[in-house]
């Protein structure tokens, strides 16, 4: 296994503050992992105590996600991956599940938390054929981000580019759909878009302990409604079956039925 690559950038120069609880910990307190605080776990906690689906929706987000990874270069033959919003690492990571099945896949996550960023190195790792970097950026900043990433990745080749439960913590919804369109287009036909946020008009619990932690002074995520997520895609060739609940897109023949929760997602590939 082979070292990550690592470009320093906003978070290398911040410092990770354990006295308030963060959004990344706390959704790997709910994946069951242990790279969280007691302030993490505690305000983990109280939201599971008024949405205790809250779990469900973070597991079912990841499982959709490696589905969609699976697919993609099993049977799309994608070698490269955009991964903008990493959040902290858990078992199987994007270049876990992709190099498992191509070794020589070369991934590129992004995020800019100083907590992650001090994951990266130590957990973030590739296979000798291929390869793995974490750019310190922000989604905010899409030019930057492609610039940083084409140290890795080849951008004349097709690329999936990866927003998993990123969008919702970009408040203006023309804003959101600017910087994907942005990111999209520096990529070349025959890439793919792989995006799930959590959505409105589904669960009203949901729907109030999200609205609650919003006002807590934590940073805000805001739920969209399906037609919202839905326009992410426009101008691009939707896969079956389109943008749905995550647990319903394309889930293994030996799952259990679920049931539609809050948490939507599709796939599509860039003409």
């Amino acid at each position: 296994m082979s070292d990550p690559e690592t470009t320093p950038g906003t978070a290398a120069h911040q410092k990770i503050d354990t006295s308030v609880p963060h959004s990344a910990r706390i959704w790997n307190y709910w994946l069951g992992g242990k790279d969280n605080y007691p302030v993490d776990e505690e305000a983990g906690d109280a939201y599971t105590d008024v949405f205790p689906g809250i779990v469900t929706i973070a597991r079912s987000s990841r499982a959709f996600l490696q589905r969609n990874i699976t697919y993609l270069v099993a049977e799309a033959g994608i070698r490269q991956f955009l991964d903008i919003g990493t959040g902290l690492p858990t078992a199987d990571n994007t270049h876990e599940v992709a190099q498992r099945i191509a070794p020589e896949s070369r991934i590129v996550y992004v995020d800019n938390d100083p907590m992650i960023l001090s994951h990266a190195r130590a957990l973030l790792y590739s296979t000798p054929e291929g390869a793995t970097a974490y750019v310190d950026s922000n989604v905010l900043d899409p030019e930057r981000v492609l610039a940083a990433a084409a140290a890795t990745l080849d951008f004349s080749r097709p690329t999936a580019l990866i927003l998993s439960n990123i969008l919702g913590h970009i408040a203006d919804h023309d804003e959101a759909r600017s910087i994907v369109k942005r990111l999209m287009d520096a990529l070349p036909s025959g890439s793919y878009l792989s995006i799930n946020d959590g959505s409105r008009g589904f669960d009203p619990g949901f729907e109030q302990a999200q609205d609650g932690y919003n006002k807590s002074g934590a940073v805000p995520y805001n739920l969209r409604t399906i037609e919202e997520i839905t326009s992410f895609f426009d101008g691009l060739e939707l896969l079956e079956p389109g943008v749905v609940s995550v647990t319903q897109w394309r889930p293994d023949t030996d799952a259990p039925d679920a049931r539609i929760i809050a948490e939507h997602g599709g796939l599509a590939r860039k003409p």
